[in-house]
């Protein structure tokens, strides 16, 4: 291993050694540089970029444009929302899969109130609190929220699976008679209904429809969410006038106070098994209750929403031999268990496993990282070392570090089979999107998703239920606001 005399000889200036240790790196004889990049004239800049970012270009045009033109992965630019939300745009960008992985690391990484990026929404929107999502876990009360969530998680896991089959069965039933009467179905408004419900029958054991909230819990936590979002949403709207209404101001908490309440009555009602037990950990009932509804609305409800129809594009647009293929394998292990499916089943069907896998890779849920830098820090991307300052804020793309070509062969490509067999396996460390690698498991101390499991196990679910009645199916995809807009145009009953 090179000293770390022998890498500060490479600067040209003895005032420019780095003060991060050489003993962070795994290959120190990378070419120490410094960051490229620049965030352009004060405030002008920041709008110049969030224009580019949102409109001009795009999203990942806006970071391939800043890769090619400085040639390099690691680079300075400014996030949106900018001004007037946010008080300092200004990012260093981690843009392929070596660099990004420090973001997960908690003892280099502070995560304190970077949830949504460079701003954080109104306390006044989850009723005075700093949820969870907010706290770094050097804080007292990150490890007890986070072990809450645990208790949630453990005691729903017996209403896991027969509650999803119950919701979605309704759904199939749906857009059968969607599909049958129009010749299509947009899979949105009925998919977030079933994701809703069925996320408070499995963690609750309540029905929203049979409560005051009715079928209203989806719409009621989509604008409670886009409060939350809108500096970071597009919704299509004519660009100027969508810039000054969700990039310039926040939107104002009380235009959305009355929606949140129906929630939080929801869930205050509904959890007093998970209320009873954060009492006895020290967490007030209100406190508890306004992260319930964070972790299930936000977190949970809007990791399906979007996820489900990222499969169900990827997959449709694969094709029918990879349908059949499914079916048939989903099918026999269900066959060859006595008709049951089960945790253990699902091990058994290593293709469903890598298409779920191929899924969160290709197109992760979650596709933002930040995390401010602890100390002075050495970073290295596949081609070179960058110093980085204390206080410095860290930002990640995880698509363009889940599509790292010096990782994955044809990784702009679905392949359903990636990460089959022993060699597809040792990939799985870097399928990122839980804001940790596959491999690794949410512990009290880290960021996580105390969820990963959970997410993992109901996509499966999807994927499973799907090929359980259809033998194959067609979709048009378009845009949306988060991930993509599915519409199904055909369906093939099971044959066999």
């Amino acid at each position: 291993m090179a000293s770390s005399a022998t890498l500060s000889s490479r600067r040209t200036n003895a005032q420019d050694r780095p003060s991060a240790t050489v003993s962070e790196l795994e290959k120190p004889e990378l070419p120490l540089k410094s960051i490229p990049g620049d965030y352009g004239l004060p405030f002008i800049g920041a709008i110049k970029d969030r224009l580019d970012y949102f409109y001009n270009q795009g999203r990942d045009e806006f970071f391939k444009s800043k890769i090619q033109k400085y040639q390099s992965t690691v680079l300075r630019t400014n996030m949106p929302p900018g001004p007037f939300i946010s008080s300092n745009p200004k990012v260093v960008a981690l843009l392929d899969g070596k660099s990004f992985p420090i973001l997960f690391n908690v003892s280099k990484v502070e995560k304190k109130d970077l949830f949504t990026g460079t701003y954080m929404s109104s306390t006044n929107l989850t009723g005075g609190y700093r949820i969870l999502s907010y706290l770094d876990p050097s804080e007292p009360k990150h490890a007890k929220l986070k072990q809450l969530l645990f208790f949630l998680l453990k005691s729903s896991r017996d209403r896991v699976l027969p509650e999803f089959k119950a919701c979605y069965t309704e759904l199939f039933k749906t857009v059968e008679y969607e599909v049958s009467e129009k010749g299509k179905c947009s899979f949105q408004t009925p998919s977030e209904q079933a994701a809703f419900n069925f996320l408070a029958r499995a963690f609750f054991d309540s029905n929203p429809v049979d409560s005051e909230l009715g079928t209203d819990g989806p719409s009621l936590a989509n604008n409670w969410v886009l409060f939350q979002l809108g500096p970071i949403f597009t919704l299509g709207l004519p660009k100027y006038i969508e810039d000054l209404l969700l990039h310039t101001f926040p939107l104002p908490s009380f235009l959305v106070k009355k929606d949140y309440k129906k929630l939080y009555d929801f869930f205050y009602e509904s959890a007093s098994l998970v209320l009873d037990e954060a009492e006895k950990m020290g967490i007030s009932r209100d406190e508890a209750c306004h992260n319930l509804v964070f972790a299930t609305c936000f977190n949970s409800f809007g990791g399906v929403k979007v996820f489900f129809p990222i499969m169900l594009k990827w997959i449709g647009l694969a094709g029918e031999n990879l349908h059949l293929s499914l079916a048939k394998e989903i099918r026999s292990v269900i066959k060859s268990n006595r008709g049951k499916l089960s945790l253990s089943a699902m091990e058994q069907m290593p293709l469903m496993k890598s298409v779920v896998y191929e899924s969160f890779r290709i197109d992760p849920p979650v596709q933002f990282q930040y995390g401010k830098a602890k100390k002075d820090l050495l970073i290295e991307s596949q081609h070179a070392v960058y110093e980085v300052k204390e206080g410095e804020m860290l930002f990640g793309y995880q698509p363009f570090a889940t599509k790292d070509p010096n990782i994955f062969e044809r990784a702009e490509e679905f392949v359903p089979d990636r990460f089959m067999g022993v060699d597809g396996e040792k990939l799985l460390k870097y399928v990122l999107w839980s804001n940790g690698s596959e491999t690794e498991h949410p512990t009290v101390a880290d960021k996580q998703c105390a969820g990963k499991g959970f997410v993992t196990l109901v996509s499966r679910l999807f994927v499973v239920e799907f090929f359980r009645r259809y033998d194959t199916f067609e979709v048009e995809v378009g845009p949306a606001p988060v991930g993509v807009a599915v519409t199904i145009t055909s369906l093939k009953a099971a044959s066999f």
